[in-house]
């Protein structure tokens, strides 16, 4: 395993984290996680390097307002002395919070279901716009100075889904040790992107990746970018380009991975053992960049998320509306929709979905593609919301 300092905690971290959000199921039933499985894949990952284990309340199982089963099911991972080998990671269940309150004890019960008397990272889970100015008014910076000072988490950082120019706004707000974006050879324009990852480097923040694979998404590829992957000299699996990808950034201190199987943990192991920074050469960089093409040119709509058309009078996010649409009908079948539109249901607020349109136009007078975003947000709203 490699290791890689995480920003100013000073902290060596391994440049694999498990992510505990989609762990093996049993009878293809999501909501039935195979509890002995996952603790053997948690186990596996510890005894070959990995120490560090992201988890947050509502993974496994997702269940946004009792808790999912992940947290409890780490705890039992890392019984037997595991837990001294590792950092643990989870989320304030930011959606949850209504009073300052409310910080404190989603916190004591995470203690609890984590069976620790200290978190290593906590972070502020999914910031939003809407979000970031509630927790702003109940004051989330007296809740974590106090949750360092009693001992209860050791680093705080914040998860982040919106678009770059939050991201730097709340990284510059508060003392932050660390922040977690998505990224991935597709998104890397995508929410904080490039910019706030390379924005966060230099302010000293560590930096950890999530949706490496983009949920496996971009594993099962389409002929014309397996066609691509075949100009390289050096063959790799579609996981192994990703993953090679992303670990290719020296910004990135540590690539969270959502394991569901034995073989994901096994494969993901293997590659990260020779996953340096800057070791893919530009003939590699080449061919990935001419596979986001590949996938690009399969766009439905042909957003590029500039942000032009913003804001809505209405507050509709359309970038993010177009990006969700997208995602399904380049990833997504008929079995897999409710997944989709669970993503959808997460990623935008009901004010800035599809639905919230009312057809006003001032958008499309300033769309630089030309696109009928009103037309397009149609179909948005007829694949999530009906």
């Amino acid at each position: 395993m490699l290791y890689r300092n995480f920003g100013k905690t000073n902290e060596k971290v391994s440049i694999l984290g498990f992510g505990a959000m989609r762990l093996p199921t049993m009878e293809n039933d999501p909501m039935k996680i195979d509890e002995e499985e996952a603790v053997k894949m948690i186990r596996y990952s510890i005894d070959h390097g990995v120490n560090f284990i992201d988890t947050a309340y509502p993974y496994g199982g997702f269940d946004m307002y009792q808790g999912g089963q992940s947290e409890p099911i780490v705890a039992k991972a890392l019984k037997d002395g595991y837990r001294e080998r590792v950092n643990i990671s989870t989320k304030l269940p930011t959606w949850l919070i209504e009073t300052r309150e409310d910080m404190d004890k989603y916190l004591d019960k995470q203690l609890e279901r984590l069976e620790t008397d200290v978190i290593d990272f906590y972070l502020i889970h999914g910031i939003t716009k809407t979000y970031w100015e509630k927790l702003k008014e109940l004051g989330f910076e007296e809740f974590l100075d106090k949750a360092i000072e009693d001992g209860k988490i050791r680093y705080a950082g914040f998860s982040f889904h919106d678009r770059v120019e939050l991201f730097k706004e709340v990284v510059d707000h508060y003392d932050w040790s660390f922040c977690l974006i998505q990224y991935n050879y597709l998104d890397d324009n995508y929410q904080a992107g490039k910019e706030g990852l390379e924005y966060a480097y230099n302010k000293g923040l560590g930096v950890a990746t999530m949706e490496p694979l983009r949920g496996g998404q971009i594993i099962n590829i389409p002929e014309e970018v397996q066609d691509a992957f075949d100009e390289a000299v050096v063959k790799r699996t579609p996981a192994e380009w990703a993953l090679r990808w992303v670990w290719n950034h020296p910004e990135v201190s540590v690539v969270l991975s959502g394991m569901s199987t034995m073989d994901n943990v096994k494969d993901n192991l293997k590659i990260a053992s020779n996953a340096q920074s800057n070791s893919l050469s530009k003939k590699e960089l080449d061919i990935i960049d001419n596979v986001k093409i590949v996938f690009k040119d399969k766009l439905e709509i042909g957003c590029t998320g500039c942000g032009y058309c913003l804001p809505c009078p209405q507050g509709v996010d359309i970038p993010e509306n177009f990006a969700k649409y997208n995602d399904y009908r380049l990833f997504g079948t008929p079995e897999t929709k409710e997944r989709f539109k669970f993503g959808y249901e997460m990623g935008l607020l009901n004010g800035e979905r599809a639905s919230a349109c009312t057809e006003c136009g001032e958008c499309e007078k300033l769309c630089t593609q030309e696109i009928q975003i009103m037309k397009e947000l149609k179909k948005v709203k007829n694949l999530y919301e009906t």
